[in-house]
């Protein structure tokens, strides 16, 4: 597990924070909503959605002992719990009517213990909506982060290196889906500009969420690394960097909306 330091997520986590809320306007939830919110982070997402379904119940859930305990300073209502766990054993038997998760489920590289977590944790008729880096997902930047990897300074670092992260395509994420035994409705690749205000933004974003690149190299010498990360793609990437000094980076969202049936018998293949 990768080491989370929830305050520099917090200041350098604008851009998921926007697409977040842009799908919590889309949720129609009513006010007595049941909400399991994988891989809450700092919880301020989590705690909004408290806030819409007053009459309701929030439980956010991350793998980060650190998030969690951010979250519960931060956040508090009387409808919301934040509690650590697993994305890949959610620990809960029908006890919601809707999961939500954004910017977090491309960090579980086979997503199907999750989904089969999702599928028992919901109650029947329940739906998922997620938002989560997807197919083809910063490629740039990767490719970048690769480059730098393999000059002489930082070489050694990278020796037997795997990427963890999960950029999965619509068309897996559906089979995996109906495999689970939901419903899939909408499962797409959507093309979103990540935007940041400045070179010290964009630094702190690298620093903050790209850890299975950062985290190979000592801390001592993770500032040097990540600084010759942005520099290089600042020099190679073409026209990321905008006339008001802002960086772009390319990205690619997979947003999957689903539902559990009604018949539980479904999901056995009864009749």
């Amino acid at each position: 597990m990768y080491q989370w330091n929830p305050a520099d997520y917090s200041r350098h986590s604008a851009g998921q924070e926007r697409w977040a809320r842009e799908r919590l306007a889309e949720m129609n939830l009513r006010a007595e909503d049941r909400v399991l919110d994988i891989g809450c982070g700092d919880g301020r997402i989590t705690a909004a959605l408290a806030a819409q379904v007053p009459k309701g119940h929030v439980v956010g859930v991350d793998l980060s002992a650190d998030m969690i305990a951010h979250a519960q300073a931060h956040h508090s209502h009387p409808n919301l719990v934040f509690r650590q766990a697993d994305a890949r054993a959610l620990p809960f038997n029908a006890e919601f009517s809707v999961v939500f998760s954004n910017a977090a489920l491309h960090w579980v590289k086979d997503p199907r213990p999750v989904l089969n977590g999702i599928v028992q944790a919901l109650t029947p008729g329940g739906r998922c909506r997620m938002e989560m880096g997807g197919r083809g997902s910063a490629t740039t930047l990767i490719a970048t982060f690769e480059a730098v990897s393999c000059d002489p300074e930082w070489r050694q670092h990278f020796q037997g290196f795997e990427s963890t992260y999960g950029f999965h395509d619509a068309q897996s994420y559906q089979r995996w889906l109906t495999e689970a035994g939901m419903e899939p409705g909408r499962v797409e690749l959507v093309d979103k500009d990540m935007v940041h205000a400045d070179l010290q933004a964009f630094v702190g974003w690298l620093r903050t969420v790209w850890h299975p690149y950062t985290s190979r190299v000592a801390a001592e010498q993770r500032g040097r690394f990540i600084e010759a990360v942005a520099q290089r793609y600042l020099a190679e990437a073409g026209s990321v960097c905008d006339n008001k000094g802002q960086i772009h980076v390319a990205m690619v969202r997979l947003q999957v909306e689903a539902r559990k049936p009604e018949d539980e018998r479904a999901l056995s293949g009864t009749a």
